[in-house]
């Protein structure tokens, strides 16, 4: 059974920092592309970041230049890190993971998904 779990949201001040950690089991996605999505209230879930199976980033255009997408293959785990966070990045952020090795930045190419791990950036 396929499980991804996120961690490392909370409550920042705007301008502040945070790294979400995403733990995969259940199998290898080593050669997979994984990615990050957001959904914040009212609206529909967004590509964040995506990272494919030989270490190439992608990025949401509201995000390029402060966040950073990583991936450890030895530990099936894909990061996070959020830099010069701002209110309106406040959202639920799930990691998803492919069956390709293509970063893709629709959710309809994600078949697995976290429970999703909340990111509150107050003004």
């Amino acid at each position: 059974q396929v499980q991804l779990v996120e961690s490392g949201g909370g409550l920042v001040q705007a301008g502040g920092s945070l790294r979400l950690s995403c733990a995969a089991s259940g199998r290898t996605f080593s050669r997979s592309a994984m990615g990050w999505f957001r959904q914040a209230p009212g609206k529909e879930r967004e590509f964040v970041a995506g990272i494919n199976w030989s270490g190439n980033t992608y990025y949401g255009d509201s995000v390029k230049g402060r966040f950073a997408i990583s991936r450890d293959s030895a530990r099936n785990t894909v990061y996070l890190q959020m830099n010069s966070l701002k209110p309106e990045d406040t959202a639920v952020y799930y990691c998803a993971a492919a069956n390709t090795i293509v970063v893709f930045t629709t959710v309809d190419k994600y078949p697995y998904w976290g429970q999703g791990t909340q990111v509150t950036v107050s003004s």
